[in-house]
């Protein structure tokens, strides 16, 4: 090979010889999150919480709306003098989603309190 050729292929080669002078890191493999938050991350004390849909359509009557989601399910109870939002997630897999997070409010949107809104709910 004559020199000339020799220097230009070492020096075409000296780029590539750095990019693998670095150090490779393993991937790692981390599991999936879970498919909804658990229970306990927002179970509050209450009048509805532990409920499951059936007890709490027993008590509050037909709820508004029935949202569904893949982890959650919310369901909305009305009566003119408050409006009442029922969140239930699952507490385990394979078990039946129960109330873990309640809100309440007026038709004007002012805040009130859920165990009053129940309360005033039942009494239609």
């Amino acid at each position: 090979m004559k020199p000339t050729r020799l220097l230009l292929t070492g020096l075409l080669s000296l780029p590539l010889a750095a990019c693998g002078a670095g150090t490779v890191v393993p991937a790692t493999r981390q599991p999936p999150p879970p498919a909804g938050p658990p229970a306990s991350a927002f179970m509050k004390t209450g009048p509805l919480m532990g409920l499951d849909a059936k007890h709490l359509t027993q008590m509050l009557g037909t709820p508004r709306l029935d949202i569904r989601e893949s982890t959650m399910r919310k369901l909305q109870f009305a009566n003119g003098r408050c409006v009442l939002d029922a969140y239930l997630y699952a507490p385990g897999q394979g078990k039946e989603p129960v109330v873990t997070h309640v809100d309440a409010r007026a038709p004007s949107g002012a805040g009130v309190d859920p165990a009053g809104c129940a309360t005033s709910l039942q009494g239609r």
